[in-house]
């Protein structure tokens, strides 16, 4: 993996911050995006003083195309060839029931993890396509395989990641481009907070009674997936804890819940 160009979509915390330690431990030149400039920044600093490697920070927003066309097109040349890309952005906003939803929390899910990944993809491959080589990964979850109540637009735009994902592979076969996809469940990381709006009491007991996985465990199936040789394409990696066997069955504090 020795110098070459990953780029990976909001790397200011949790999953994403954690695959650009590991990318970068392992000699990569790292492209970094998010909006926390001043985050963006200090981990930009951090990566390059500690891994001696080439880091980029670009600051701009997935769900606006204008932006992420923009800093892509304007990448310098040294940067342009992109090896890998990471498409770590995703959020869950609220829990409500379908009849209960709020609109604008329906249209942030859809448009960072929908339409944020169909703008940065789009920027990228054509650049694979040109040089017949890349690896798209596409981070989902395990909602995308499966509903469960106060899930719905969540679920569905983690479905709709699976069904773009495998669209992917398909169109860009005949160019030599992987496609890949990694389904966590359960990950302590500031999800919850996010799809509690802040209320960290309720983040918290989401957790309670069981061992969650990690970022960094999330960040070391990422890895594998993209050091594989160049003839291997791991389509899809679904990842629990031990204590979840799906989206909603989960052993806490002894019993099932």
């Amino acid at each position: 993996m020795n110098n070459r160009i990953v780029f990976i979509t909001v790397a200011t915390a949790g999953i994403g911050k954690a695959t650009a330690h590991l990318f970068a431990q392992h000699k990569c030149n790292i492209v970094i995006t998010g909006r926390r400039e001043q985050r963006l920044h200090s981990l930009a600093d951090l990566l390059g003083d500690k891994y001696g490697i080439e880091v980029l920070p670009l600051t701009f927003d997935v769900c606006k195309q204008t932006e992420v066309q923009y800093a892509i097109e304007n990448l310098p040349t040294n940067w342009k060839n992109i090896d890998v890309l990471i498409n770590n952005a995703g959020l869950a906003a609220g829990k409500d029931a379908i009849q209960n939803g709020k609109r604008n929390n329906w249209e942030r899910m859809i448009d960072t993890n929908v339409k944020g990944l169909l703008y940065v993809s789009e920027q990228i491959i054509s650049g694979m396509i040109e040089r017949k080589n890349g690896h798209i990964i596409n981070v989902s979850s395990t909602a995308g395989k499966e509903a469960y109540p106060g899930g719905n637009v969540y679920c569905a735009s983690k479905h709709a990641v699976e069904a773009i994902t495998k669209g992917m592979r398909i169109d860009l076969l005949p160019h030599n481009i992987r496609v890949s996809q990694i389904s966590p469940g359960m990950v302590e990381t500031e999800f919850s907070i996010v799809r509690y709006d802040g209320d960290k009491k309720a983040a918290d007991e989401t957790y309670t009674g069981m061992q969650p996985l990690k970022a960094e465990d999330v960040a070391d199936a990422i890895y594998y997936m993209a050091s594989r040789p160049a003839h291997v394409c791991v389509n899809d990696l679904v990842l629990l804890p031990t204590a979840q066997s799906n989206s909603t069955t989960v052993f806490k504090a002894g019993h099932i819940s």
